[in-house]
């Protein structure tokens, strides 16, 4: 393996950091975006629970922020209950952007890594063809062995470039799809509160 990289020249390096990169983000927002982590199916029960019973405290609102991404959107619901519905509605949507944005994380690098590394590795195919080139005028074509190490470098740098590039963007389209379904679900649950709120009047028992 160590010759195939050696051959494959300079440009080998930031292909292979590249892929270490891709793969560090792939497996950090897997991990990061499961379904019980971002929509825990238990904490919705226990919000419906206390808009009924009307035991909205400080407390409550404080450990939904710190809960889930679900959580702080819930909790900025809670906290402007007493306000008008379109009020409501517009402070979720701010809520749930900043949300979409940390789910987001580092997702857009793994597509920007997607985009460079077959460039990089066109760039080692374009270095590996000067190589040969100057071989050639400086030997002729009459020593094979001479123009292999140009030839080598091309194609490598290329399945080098591609086989980065294909996983990362397999991996970029699924973390965007994940990212979009669990923004759904964030929207149903949301829109749940705000009617339950509207059904249940205002929380004049509220307390800290």
């Amino acid at each position: 393996m160590f010759e195939i990289v050696k051959a494959g020249g300079i440009v080998m390096v930031p292909i292979i950091l590249a892929s270490i990169v891709a793969a560090a983000i792939f497996l950090e927002r897997i991990w990061t975006l499961q379904s019980r982590r971002v929509v825990p199916a238990e904490l919705t029960e226990k919000v419906w629970k206390w808009v009924e019973q009307r035991q909205i405290t400080d407390k409550h609102i404080h450990a939904l922020q710190q809960n889930s991404p679900l959580g702080k959107i819930l909790a900025a619901g809670l906290a402007n209950r007493h306000r008008e519905r379109a009020v409501i509605n517009q402070i979720i949507e701010d809520t749930g952007r900043h949300v979409v944005h940390e789910l987001e994380r580092f997702i857009n690098a793994l597509g920007t890594i997607a985009s460079i590394a077959p460039l990089m590795g066109l760039l080692g195919t374009v270095m590996g063809m000067i190589r040969t080139f100057n071989v050639i005028r400086t030997e002729g074509i009459g020593d094979p062995a001479a123009m292999a190490g140009g030839i080598a470098e091309e194609l490598i740098t290329t399945a080098a470039g591609l086989t980065v590039a294909i996983p990362a963007l397999l991996g970029y389209k699924f973390l965007r799809g994940r990212v979009e379904t669990l923004v759904v679900q964030m929207e149903k649950e949301a829109m749940k509160l705000v009617n339950a709120i509207e059904e249940n009047g205002p929380d004049d028992s509220y307390s800290g």
